[in-house]
């Protein structure tokens, strides 16, 4: 055991504040906002939808739709589902236009400079 403490990237030299100004890095902020704030209303909108049909409209989310299936068990059920197709999309997109920006930048601070 050595006295080497294992370095973190706080302790290096990257020089943060001069990655935030830079303009991938808001290009970066901005592909994720522009993703995540209208995706994160949508779901947000379609919860609440849910939860004011329950307890507004119970008559209507205790409509029978086949055997003892009925309206509200199909919406729950399309909230988890929503869920994971949401998580599946933004996969997808941060992997398509986030992380390619994000490792640029990351490569950026680690050779010494701020792209």
């Amino acid at each position: 055991m050595g006295d080497e403490a294992p370095t973190s990237v706080a302790e290096t030299d990257v020089d943060f504040p001069g990655i935030q100004r830079s303009e991938r890095f808001q290009e970066l902020r901005k592909r994720h906002r522009s993703f995540v704030f209208p995706v994160l209303a949508l779901a947000l909108l379609w919860y609440f939808a849910y939860v004011l049909l329950a307890g507004y409209a119970p008559e209507f989310m205790a409509t029978p739709v086949f055997g003892l299936v009925n309206v509200g068990l199909l919406i729950g059920l399309g909230q988890v589902a929503t869920t994971f197709i949401v998580t599946m999309w933004y996969v997808w997109y941060a992997n398509r236009r986030l992380d390619p920006i994000a490792e640029e930048i990351r490569d950026g601070a680690t050779a010494g400079g701020a792209r």
